[in-house]
């Protein structure tokens, strides 16, 4: 492991270097990687993973047609890389549990009965097995439970792949029944594309991960969004106007300088009015957030907003109401705005993306 300064606390996290994607082919040699789910992540992570030259094979049930014939046009094939998630079980000996949460508890008593000894299961979410006693997904002691957690979405998870960059993971091991738990597991984050690789715990990812996914990653982000967009309207702006101060210049401009790097470097960026805005009412959205970003962990950590999860997600009508909620955000002047602005961005031209990209996170030639 490298040992790296990260603002004064010192962490060992697992690079390239350090565990390189040749070592990866090594350790996974003998394995078949099942990828169980072809839905947000799963399409990356197999993907990438088939790129980087390990045995993978996908695990979808048929009748989510829109999933299946997805999972054949990017090149899996019924009988021999594609199969109902039974077959695909018994045919893995690294299984990757890359549906829904939902879905996982639904699935967990075929997939739990087609496990062999020695089995390594695999989650990229640690909500499962956290909750375990609440989801029922409680893992046979004779198989390893590994954990890889791209910090993205699934279509980035295969966008930086395939620019070469890759996106970073934290990784766990819950359960070491045959004592390679550990480089099975790093060896798979790196085939599916990680930049660098920080250990947490099963619980740590949870908390952390729905502590920002309700928090700044988007429902503060939207919500702040909503906010200003509303004010800006009410004060006589036009929604071309509103919408370009609230989100194109954020997403266009500000957020990448940031990614470049850092904060400090985007304000030094920027005008000196701005500057001076940003650095005074800094403060003042830090304590008016901070007392609902402590009340958004306390409930995550209880178990709270786990129990919402269970309880909602798993009700039949459950896409139906989502697709209202979903729809009201669509429907809303202010992302009715953002189509329109987004539609008079110049087009760009595609860069073309070649096999034998440099680095585990680029296409790697086999």
């Amino acid at each position: 492991m490298a040992r790296i300064d990260f603002g004064g606390v010192t962490e060992e996290v697992v690079t390239r270097k350090e565990f390189s994607l040749a070592k990866a082919r090594k350790v996974l040699k003998k394995e078949t990687i099942a990828v169980i789910g072809y839905g947000v992540q799963g399409p990356a992570q197999a993907l990438n993973m088939k790129d980087n030259g390990l045995n993978v094979i996908i695990g979808q049930a048929k009748r989510f047609k829109k999933d299946w014939d997805r999972a054949v046009k990017d090149g899996w094939k019924p009988g021999e890389t594609l199969f109902e998630i039974e077959e695909a079980v018994q045919r893995g000996t690294i299984i990757q549990m890359l549906v829904t949460d939902a879905a996982q508890m639904a699935i967990w008593p075929l997939v739990k009965k087609n496990l062999s000894a020695g089995d390594a299961l695999y989650f990229s979410h640690g909500f499962s097995i956290t909750y375990r006693k609440q989801t029922g997904v409680v893992p046979p002691k004779n198989v390893d439970v590994i954990m890889v957690a791209p910090k993205g979405s699934g279509l980035n998870v295969r966008r930086n792949f395939l620019a070469g960059t890759g996106i970073n993971s934290s990784y766990a091991v819950f359960q070491d029944f045959t004592g390679r738990a550990e480089e099975r597991c790093l060896a798979v984050g790196i085939g599916v594309g990680s930049g660098y690789l920080f250990p947490t715990t099963f619980p740590h990812e949870t908390n952390s991960d729905l502590t920002g996914e309700r928090g700044i990653l988007m429902g503060a982000l939207a919500g702040v969004m909503e906010a200003q967009y509303d004010v800006l309207r009410k004060g006589g702006h036009s929604p071309s106007e509103a919408f370009n101060e609230t989100v194109e210049e954020l997403t266009q401009s500000l957020i990448r300088l940031v990614d470049e790097n850092g904060m400090d470097w985007m304000y030094s960026n920027c005008s000196a009015t701005a500057q001076r805005g940003a650095l005074d009412w800094k403060p003042k959205f830090k304590k008016a957030v901070l007392p609902v970003f402590k009340e958004l962990y306390q409930r995550v950590k209880s178990g709270k907003e786990a129990e919402r999860v269970i309880k909602t997600c798993g009700k039949k009508d459950y896409q139906k109401g989502l697709a209202k909620e979903l729809g009201e955000i669509h429907n809303s002047e202010m992302w009715r705005a953002g189509a329109a602005v987004r539609a008079l961005r110049p087009k760009q031209k595609a860069k073309a993306i070649t096999k034998g990209t440099k680095g585990v996170g680029g296409r790697a030639s086999n």
